[in-house]
Parts: C-alpha cells; sequence; structure tokens
C-alpha cells in the first residue's frame, strides 16, 4: 500500500497542534486586552462637546459647586445634566459675544437642548444611584477621574464590573474622613474637597484628598486607613455582605 502522508507531515501536524495551543489563548488575551483598552472604555480620552465646557475653569478657577449643575446628584441616581437656563444664569451677563457660546444662546433663544456627550454611562441593565454613594462620603473623583483638572471632560475609570467590585467588595479602603472637618456630614465632606483645593491648592490638602483631587486615589492598604474605614462602615450602617450580591446592581 502507497504511503499516504509524506514524512513532513509530521512536523505540519506538530506545528498546527503547537499553533493552536498558543494562538487560542493569545487571541483571547488580545481580545480580552483590547476590551479593556481606551480604544473600547474610551478612558482618558476626552469627548468633543456642542459646547467647549472647562470643569478646571468653572469648579476650580471659579469655586461653582458641583450641585450648581449637578442638580440632583444627592437626591437621585441620575445627577442631572445642566439646563440651558442654568448656563445662561451667569452667560446673559458674561461673555455675552463669545462665539464658543453660540450654541448655548441659540439653544435659549429656540427652546431647545443643549445634546450634550454623554462621557459617562452604565449599560442599561446596571442600575447605580449617584445619591447613595454621595451619603456615604464617596467622593465624585473616585468614579470620575480628576474632574477638576478637566477642560474637556473624560472618562476617569472603566466602570467594568470588576472595578466596581474593588470598592464593594472592602469598602474600607474607599472610606474616608477629612479629620480637619470631623462635625462635616459625609455628603458635606464630599463637596467640601473642591472648596479646600480652591483655597488651597493639592499642596493644602489632606494626602487622601490630595490623591483624589489627582486622580490618583486607589483605595489605601494602610492599616491605620482600614480601621477607621471598618469604623465608618459602622457608623453609616453598610452591610457589606450584600454589597457583592447580583441584585444591587443589577434588577
Amino acid at each position: 500500500m502507497a504511503q499516504i502522508f509524506r514524512p513532513s507531515a509530521n512536523s505540519i501536524a506538530k506545528l498546527s497542534l503547537l499553533s493552536f495551543i498558543i494562538g487560542v489563548p493569545t487571541v483571547w488575551l488580545a481580545i480580552a486586552g483590547l476590551s479593556r483598552s481606551p480604544a473600547n472604555t474610551k478612558v482618558d480620552v476626552p469627548l468633543n462637546q456642542p459646547v467647549p465646557f472647562s470643569h478646571q475653569h468653572h469648579t476650580w478657577e471659579l469655586g461653582i459647586d458641583c450641585r450648581y449643575c449637578h442638580t440632583t446628584v444627592e437626591k437621585s441616581s441620575y445627577a442631572g445634566l445642566p439646563s440651558t437656563e442654568t448656563c445662561m444664569s451667569c452667560h446673559s451677563q458674561i461673555w455675552t459675544n463669545s462665539p464658543m457660546l453660540e450654541p448655548v444662546r441659540q439653544s435659549y433663544e429656540t427652546n431647545t437642548p443643549i445634546r450634550w456627550n454623554l462621557v459617562n454611562k452604565v449599560p442599561q441593565f446596571v442600575f447605580f444611584n449617584h445619591s447613595i454613594h454621595i451619603a456615604r462620603g464617596l467622593n465624585c473623583n473616585i468614579c470620575h477621574g480628576p474632574v477638576n483638572d478637566m477642560q474637556i471632560t473624560w472618562k476617569g475609570n472603566s466602570f467594568q464590573m470588576a472595578w466596581c467590585l474593588q470598592c464593594h467588595r472592602a469598602p474600607e479602603r474607599y472610606l474616608h474622613e477629612n479629620k480637619t472637618a470631623p462635625n462635616q456630614t459625609p455628603r458635606q465632606q464630599v463637596f467640601n474637597m473642591y472648596w479646600e483645593l480652591q483655597e488651597h491648592g493639592k499642596k493644602g490638602l489632606p494626602e487622601a484628598e490630595k490623591a483624589l483631587a489627582s486622580g490618583k486615589f486607589e483605595g489605601s492598604d494602610e492599616a491605620s486607613d482600614l480601621e477607621a474605614g471598618r469604623d465608618l462602615i459602622k457608623k453609616y450602617g453598610i452591610h457589606v455582605q450584600q454589597l457583592a450580591d447580583c441584585s444591587v446592581c443589577h434588577h
């Protein structure tokens, strides 16, 4: 009987098996890496808007409170976007002829809302409540990055489930209390950081707030901070064992 396969077929078969063993994990890792890269998550990628709004100018240089524009952040799941009337409360008096603000003036004159491009959003199957996080003293910058430094707003974190669970499984790493203002409520401390930043600059902030203002706060593993965080968990009545339940975010 004639030989069907040539001797080189053995080498080809071995090479095929080796390619499969190496290739499948490589492709999987490449896809996973791409899904977590800024190309997909848009983290650190500024998003153009109909009006070039600068958080740095408004919140840090001018000292406008976050809640002036995001009016429902303390009492609703949705933080809210500023209406044209909110913008015009200032810009009917200042920068009235600025070409950059023409979309705002047109919106006001035609009673047509500005179509802002959402920078931060979660999928429709995820429920997120801003108010409950604010009530526990979690600063905006933990999720949104260094908003006070943003000329054009970008996404500060990926909002992927694994990232959220880091806090839900160990909230003591992220909860902290500004010892220079011990009589403030957690909600007051969230926004007090921005006032201190405007008054003293980053160098004048406590270490935790300094990291927050720089967008580098990723939780603390210091023993003293963890102990203080656990005390705050008890103080705020947080049920840690329930935070990682699927039903907390997925109804």
